[in-house]
């Protein structure tokens, strides 16, 4: 399987991208790192920079079709930057229209919202989404991890890095399943 990583230029954090990347790669599949512009992206842990990383394909060059599914890490300025460039968004609202499994943790259900895919879903996030997403009409849950079948695509969100086991798991186990037809 080929699973795109989309994260911003800056602000992503380390360990939400880190983590389930090796998840991804340990299962035998090929993670791509995706971003809004070339070059490398800046990572944090928490508030202090941390490592960087290449970017294998920018977003304006890709299709959901070319993948199996997305992962979108947390971080509080890595979703908030992505729901501000519209073909960020479309890339996401494209793995729900075509049916392909998406994986969410932290405050990466920001970009969901945007994408105006929330609604009718049951996820988590970091506590503070919780707001946002019950405007965007999903309902919030505080689950250590939670796999929200919906329509043609399933959705597994979780809150936080203490959560990445049971996070990787899931979306590894949801991925696994495919592109549901719907």
């Amino acid at each position: 399987m080929r699973i795109a990583f989309l994260v911003a230029p800056e602000g992503v954090e380390q360990i939400e991208l880190t983590d389930p990347w090796q998840a991804v790669t340990d299962a035998g599949h090929e993670p791509v790192l995706v971003s809004t512009q070339p070059g490398e992206i800046q990572a944090f842990n928490h508030l202090d920079k941390a490592d960087t990383f290449p970017v294998d394909q920018v977003v304006t060059d890709v299709s959901a079709d070319s993948f199996d599914g997305l992962v979108l890490p947390g971080g509080v300025a890595n979703p908030d930057f992505l729901r501000t460039e519209e073909k960020a968004v479309s890339f996401v609202r494209d793995f729900f229209e075509s049916g392909r499994p998406v994986a969410a943790i932290c405050h990466a259900p920001w970009t969901l919202v945007e994408a105006d895919v929330v609604s009718g879903r049951v996820l988590t996030s970091w506590p503070s989404l919780r707001t946002d997403i019950t405007n965007a009409g999903g309902t919030w849950v505080d689950e250590q991890v939670k796999v929200c079948d919906h329509g043609p695509n399933t959705l597994v969100t979780s809150r936080k890095p203490d959560d990445l086991k049971a996070f990787d798991q899931a979306l590894l186990a949801e991925f696994a399943k495919g592109r549901r037809s719907g």
